[in-house]
């Protein structure tokens, strides 16, 4: 697809109304959802315009997220472009039907608005709720800031219905830190949005009369199996769907958005590997250390899944020493959900470099650049002294 660049007006809106003003401009068939903290805004918003006549969407107000989710599902086998939205507990509560949608290939697009999980109860930001679901076969984006919150809630609905895909697929802003706070993005002009996504035709509607398709029916010993296969082989082509998307988004804004991203990292020896907001935090940091002739860099991963190994070992292979930042704990493993995918992307390529995982930010705790440039500080004793310490560190704790 070539596309003609577009120009984009000037907005300042919060992260959760940019998510509302891409779905008003994409006018899905369906949405289903549940109100939960941080997300509410996103439904509350979108009700105002399905009351106002602005969309033609069917909007579901459910009882929970279980019947959220499960709502999306019908309504997406039915042959429907389907929508929601959640976070932290909500997510949690869906559990069960998030695999009946992926392992369904139903192409159901949800933003989440990261939140923790109690208990303790807390209602702020950190990843265990999309980290909690990086196994239930959905495609993952992380945002980095408000003009990526929109940019990719566009852009996941081309990637999830792509024919060589079919699978659900999320992004993710931090709550508060970019669902609540309010910066400057552009909107493109909704005939702009409607023309890149285009229109969903599903292939094997169950409501085609003529047609007659089972969907989730028993699948026992003798099939379950390749069924697995099938759906792990779409995550593989989704890696090229991803930065097909993003390049051609780039066509028509100017954004061009890779599974990766690297800053200042080329000529880079010491590293921090992060997603989400935090992102924008670690390159002033890098600016800093940079100021004081140290030569640091940061790379941005912006698809977790599927996860780009080769990208990411290739990126991060020669450094002299890399930090992972997690804003989610895996209890009981020895390193958290980015940096297990990192090790295993580097060691399945043939490269060692001095790595450690740092964990930030749960529940909310401000990260600032500061307490990133004490990272670096610590790269460059690891590289000089090795690691003499844990491999798996927190960041801005209490003893």
């Amino acid at each position: 697809m070539t596309l003609q660049k577009v120009k984009g007006t000037p907005v300042a809106l919060e992260g959760d109304r940019a998510v509302a003003e891409a779905m008003r401009q994409m006018n899905p068939d369906v949405v289903a959802a549940y109100p939960i903290t941080p997300q509410t805004e996103i439904v509350m918003r979108f009700s105002d315009f399905v009351a106002s006549g602005e969309v033609e969407t069917e909007f579901i107000p459910v009882e929970s997220e279980h019947a959220s989710m499960s709502a999306c599902i019908g309504a997406c086998a039915a042959g429907g472009r389907v929508q929601t939205a959640s976070a932290g507990a909500g997510i949690a509560l869906m559990w069960e039907v998030l695999w009946v949608a992926s392992g369904s290939r139903l192409p159901i697009v949800m933003h989440v608005v990261n939140r923790s999980l109690s208990a303790p109860l807390n209602i702020h930001c950190d990843h265990s709720d999309s980290m909690g679901m990086r196994d239930a076969g959905w495609i993952q984006l992380y945002d980095e800031d408000v003009q990526e919150v929109y940019d990719n809630a566009i852009q996941v609905v081309r990637i999830a219905e792509h024919p060589d895909v079919l699978l659900p697929a999320l992004h993710a802003l931090d709550g508060f830190i970019l669902g609540h706070s309010v910066e400057r993005l552009e909107l493109l002009p909704d005939e702009a949005v409607q023309e890149f996504i285009g229109t969903y035709t599903s292939a094997y509607p169950l409501l085609d009369v003529d047609h007659p398709v089972t969907y989730g029916p028993m699948d026992l010993q003798d099939y379950f199996f390749e069924h697995k296969r099938q759906q792990a082989e779409a995550m593989v082509h989704a890696l090229d769907v991803v930065a097909q998307v993003g390049d051609e988004y780039g066509q028509l804004t100017g954004r061009y958005h890779g599974l990766i991203e690297g800053y200042r990292l080329e000529d880079a020896d010491y590293v921090t590997v992060a997603l989400g907001s935090t992102v924008g935090t670690a390159k002033t940091a890098v600016d800093q250390m940079r100021d004081e002739g140290i030569k640091v860099g940061l790379l941005k991963v912006r698809c977790f899944r599927p996860f780009p190994a080769t990208a990411v070992a290739r990126a991060l292979g020669d450094k002299k020493a890399i930090a992972v930042l997690d804003r989610s704990l895996s209890f009981g493993a020895q390193v958290n959900p980015l940096c297990l995918e990192v090790i295993a992307a580097l060691s399945t390529h043939g490269f060692a470099p001095k790595l450690v995982n740092y964990v930030y930010g749960l529940g909310g705790r401000d990260t600032v650049p500061a307490q990133i440039c004490d990272i670096y500080q610590e790269l460059i004793r690891i590289d000089s002294d090795g690691i003499t310490g844990p491999i798996l560190r927190y960041v801005a704790v209490r003893d």
